[in-house]
């Protein structure tokens, strides 16, 4: 079973900062998509607002004791993104699966965003 944290705080979620995004729909969206499979948790702020909206897929167990880490994705705005970070999932996710080419871009380093 994989994991998701969605970011829905100050930026992420925010109407203001994406006025056409429906933020509620998404994340119905995500929850309906993973359904039983996989979790989806709910996060405050993980402070890299310029990256809004965050979403962090988490490796399996197995896949995290072989070594996989956790993978940001940033600007996580439409449906298409929803659907590929679903697909990464049910294949596996980080470090069992490859990233979808379409969220390539999306991956960053929380790090390079610390305050």
């Amino acid at each position: 079973m994989g994991a998701l944290t969605v970011c829905r705080d100050c930026c992420c979620g925010s109407a203001d900062k994406h006025p056409g995004v429906d933020h509620d729909g998404q994340l119905t969206a995500i929850r309906g998509a993973v359904g039983e499979r996989h979790r989806v948790r709910v996060s405050e702020c993980l402070r890299v607002c310029e990256r809004s909206n965050v979403v962090v897929v988490h490796p399996t167990p197995a896949a995290r004791r072989a070594g996989a880490r956790l993978v940001h994705l940033g600007d996580v705005l439409d449906d298409h993104l929803v659907d590929a970070v679903v697909d990464w999932l049910d294949a596996g996710g980080p470090g069992k699966a490859e990233a979808p080419t379409v969220l390539i871009g999306c991956i960053f380093d929380p790090k390079d965003y610390a305050d």
